[in-house]
């Protein structure tokens, strides 16, 4: 009996709803990170386990549907669309939800402890990525809308909108992630030299998160341009 594979079926009409499947999966793979965080400020062991294990979870998925992708993917397309940017596109969105493992492995790996003045402005610092990654979904959901436009007029504008929102975010979480970085090394002296390393990385990875985030609307705002 032949069998035909949903993902190489989908993509033979259009490589764009399993792009904006992707993005999907991507986002609420981020969408455990705040839980996570907030399961280390109150010391829930088996929290932070739940959330690392939905993260790994998701990150998966994310992979398998990217894999599926890429070995599917139609050489040529007849759409005012490159497939390399498609591709560029695609690894953008995986390397969010590739950051968030790396982000959810740390935990669990290393016994890290939230320094009190530090817990809040974390916490707001979490959320303002995962609402980069949240606008970068959005956006992409937009790529529907742009095909039927051709790229152009009121739809383009509306995403180009939003794309600048988004870069304008992420420059908010620039700035959170080095007052953070400041809050850090002010009190060096008492915590071990290994222990701030390590919280040194994990906010690189935070602010990571945003940093993906916007490289997806770079990679949207491109499609529009060309």
């Amino acid at each position: 009996m032949r069998t035909t594979n949903p993902i190489a079926s989908l993509l033979g009409s259009s490589p764009f709803k399993p792009m904006q499947a992707h993005m999907r999966i991507v986002n609420e793979c981020v969408a455990e990170v705040p839980a996570l965080f907030q399961a280390l400020i109150n010391g829930d062991a088996d929290g932070i386990t739940k959330q690392k294990n939905a993260i790994f979870a998701k990150e998966q998925e994310a992979d398998n549907l990217e894999n599926d992708l890429r070995e599917h993917f139609p050489k040529s397309l007849f759409m005012p669309v490159d497939r390399r940017d498609l591709l560029e596109l695609l690894d953008m969105q995986d390397s969010i939800a590739d950051t968030a493992q790396d982000i959810a492995g740390m935990m669990i790996e290393r016994d890290m402890a939230v320094p009190e003045n530090m817990k809040e402005p974390l916490v707001a610092f979490v959320q303002r990525c995962v609402d980069t990654c949240n606008l970068a979904s959005t956006i992409v959901l937009e790529l529907d809308e742009l095909i039927e436009t051709g790229f152009r007029g009121d739809e383009a504008g509306k995403v180009g909108k939003m794309v600048q929102k988004l870069s304008e975010i992420e420059d908010e979480t620039d700035d959170m992630g080095m007052a953070l970085a400041r809050t850090l090394f002010s009190q060096e002296d008492d915590m071990k030299a290994v222990s701030v390393i390590f919280w040194y990385q994990m906010i690189q990875w935070i602010g990571d998160l945003a940093d993906y985030s916007e490289k997806v609307g770079d990679r949207m705002r491109l499609l529009i341009a060309r």
